[in-house]
């Protein structure tokens, strides 16, 4: 699943690691998609100044001197930033992890293929949710002209015909998407990958 597919605006990461060198392999790797724009962060206190309302997506180291991954991303949840991230980490999850307010964990050492896939993972997500968002809106407007206009106003009218052509059209990608999220078997993977995941042994 392609990622560009569902945006064509420059797409901003912040990727946030202590280990220099780790971080930079990620940007550059991220950097070779043409619709990608990276920032690196090597501590908590400079993921305060990179991060700001253009960055979509973070990959947020969690094991870090000072300020750690979770409490970055506390503070990225408290401030407001409207961003997916994920906890990219050599430390394995275990129950705290259920009181952390981030989007996907995944576990090192990750190689450029697992980059790319979380990457377009994430961005495919947030498009479906705004795609989603734009569905109720539309479908709201459409339910309250039929609720006041008679058949044959609307039939008339092109602008409800091209309401009805809209929804029509973010329907049926909103099935595509969610066609493509089935079949995506790092999902499924993920999950029998768990600790405590009865299927994982078997």
């Amino acid at each position: 699943m392609d990622a560009t597919e569902f945006e064509t605006e420059s797409v901003t990461v912040l990727v946030v690691d202590d280990e220099q060198g780790l971080a930079d392999l990620y940007a550059a790797w991220i950097d070779e998609e043409e619709s990608y724009s990276t920032r690196t962060a090597y501590d908590g206190e400079q993921a305060f100044d990179r991060i700001d309302e253009t960055v979509d997506l973070v990959l947020l180291d969690r094991r870090m001197p000072g300020l750690s991954g979770d409490e970055v991303l506390e503070a990225i949840r408290d401030r407001g930033y409207d961003c997916r991230v994920v906890m990219v980490t050599a430390v394995n999850p275990d129950f705290d992890v259920l009181e952390l307010p981030f989007d996907e964990y995944v576990v090192k050492p990750l190689d450029e293929e697992a980059i790319h896939d979380v990457v377009e993972r994430m961005l495919a997500r947030t498009n479906y949710d705004e795609q989603l968002q734009r569905l109720y809106a539309l479908t709201s407007k459409k339910a309250a002209l039929e609720a006041e206009k008679s058949q044959q106003e609307l039939d008339q009218s092109d602008e409800f015909a091209a309401l009805e052509s809209d929804l029509e059209e973010l329907q049926s990608s909103l099935d595509e998407t969610i066609a493509d999220f089935e079949e995506e078997e790092d999902f499924d993977a993920t999950l029998q990958g768990l600790p405590g995941d009865r299927n994982s042994d078997e």
